[in-house]
């Protein structure tokens, strides 16, 4: 950064006045994210969210500050804190609040977008109070007097990752000239003051009630053990590598393998996913918590907030052949899709009590975590490069340590490929065992395909 620039940068305040405001119960999504960061303390920065992107081919900053007013104003989310309160997690929408924005000036293009990287890394990295302060960082970074590049930080709190997809799709339409009141005219979405009060319901009781019972239920049923146990106690600081297979391949080969055996593309994944792992493990049966976008609805599907949770996916055999497990996943994805909301920290206690009674519970140490979302298609998505695309099966990363975590498997929708991005216990599964399982998950997809 040379001194010139350095002297045009400068922060700005938006100002929220008369929103939507009130106080209640915090929504299970916020009361399972919050929970889960207390846990993490230092390390809780890593579930934030963040995105810098391009804002071509330039837009005048009055725009997009206004833009980035109207988003303030749509979602409440954006402007709510999070307060404990007689041990009881509350949340606070504010009606009129004040949140700075930095705005970057750089020479270059090229300069902008790298300095909008780190940026957003950097807001990233830095703890929310979620207490006290509005759980989102904003900046602009301009070239020649216009902005080239937008960056967005939330807490996991206040979205996950499809309310953040449609939350840049708001602010694209903002951008272009529409208005909050539009946006809500047009359509209906759930607000987390909305969404809390219906949970409270006696519907949301029943829902929650059922949802762990569901999972009391299966992990009396589930494998004790995924994958076999080393004969020592493992390092506590062993390492957990990371490997990421880009498959072209498997992108154009899923809807054909889905329309085949007559299932959705999620579940032909995560067959696939519980056949190669349940080999591995010499298992016949599987069993992993499985992200759940909770968009059910259509006021859930359009809402800016966090409603992903974790359900309970229990398949109790393994066919031999591919489309039979298919078919044998169908009602159990249903099913654990169908549980999928509920009190965490009631759940928590609920196994909690199980394990001092003694019950032996079933090894849930599997995550599976499938992020594509249609609405992706709406975003800029560098189709320009698709076609250079190629495939790659890489080991990128070491990763921490992570409680009562053996294997965590991402899928993301990415220009031209699908990508399977797996995380695993190092005391488990090396790195040879790692690509066994990627590419037998994409060998099999391709086989069903034809």
């Amino acid at each position: 950064m040379d001194a010139a620039s350095e002297t045009l940068d400068r922060t700005t305040e938006l100002t929220v006045r008369r929103a939507r405001g009130g106080r209640g119960p915090a929504t299970w999504g916020q009361r399972a994210i919050h929970s889960a960061l207390v846990r993490l303390g230092t390390e809780a920065p890593r579930y934030n969210l963040r995105l810098a992107a391009p804002v071509g081919p330039g837009t005048e900053p009055a725009a997009v500050l206004r833009a980035y007013a109207e988003l303030l104003d749509l979602h409440d989310a954006l402007r709510t804190r999070l307060v404990v309160e007689d041990g009881d997690l509350v949340q606070v929408v504010d009606a009129d609040g004040v949140l700075p924005v930095a705005l970057l000036h750089r020479d270059t293009p090229e300069r902008a977008a790298a300095d909008a990287a780190d940026l957003a890394a950097a807001y990233a990295a830095e703890p929310f109070d979620l207490a006290r302060g509005w759980p989102l960082r904003l900046a602009l970074v301009l070239v020649d007097g216009l902005v080239r590049q937008a960056v967005i930080v939330l807490s996991h709190t206040a979205a996950d990752g499809w309310g953040m997809r449609r939350m840049v799709r708001d602010l694209m339409l903002l951008t272009a000239g529409r208005t909050a009141g539009e946006l809500r005219a047009e359509r209906e979405f759930a607000q987390p003051l909305e969404e809390a009060a219906e949970q409270c319901s006696p519907r949301g009781r029943r829902r929650d009630a059922a949802a762990r019972r569901h999972w009391r239920e299966k992990l009396a049923l589930g494998p004790r053990a995924l994958l076999p146990r080393p004969a020592a106690e493992p390092d506590p600081e062993r390492p957990f590598p990371y490997a990421l297979l880009r498959s072209p391949a498997l992108a154009a080969a899923l809807p054909v393998a889905a329309a085949r055996l007559r299932s959705s593309d999620a579940t032909v994944l995560l067959a696939a996913a519980a056949t190669e792992l349940a080999r591995l493990g010499g298992q016949r049966g599987f069993l992993c918590q499985v992200v759940v976008g909770n968009r059910f609805t259509g006021q859930a599907a359009e809402a800016v907030t966090t409603l992903a949770q974790e359900g309970l996916f229990h398949l109790p055999e393994v066919a031999d052949e591919f489309a039979e497990t298919v078919r044998r996943a169908h009602g159990p994805a249903l099913t654990a899709y169908r549980h999928s909301g509920y009190d965490k920290p009631k759940l928590d206690a609920d196994l909690a009590e199980l394990r001092s009674a003694g019950v032996e519970l079933a090894d849930h140490s599997v995550f599976w975590n499938d992020t594509r979302d249609p609405l992706a298609a709406l975003m800029p998505d560098g189709t320009e490069q698709a076609a250079a695309v190629e495939r790659e099966l890489s080991f990128p990363d070491v990763f921490p340590a992570r409680p009562g975590v053996s294997v965590a498997v991402d899928v993301v929708m990415v220009p031209g490929a699908v990508e399977l991005r797996m995380v695993v216990d190092g005391a488990l599964l090396d790195r040879e065992q790692m690509a066994q399982f990627l590419c037998g998950v994409e060998e099999l997809v391709l086989g069903a395909a034809g």
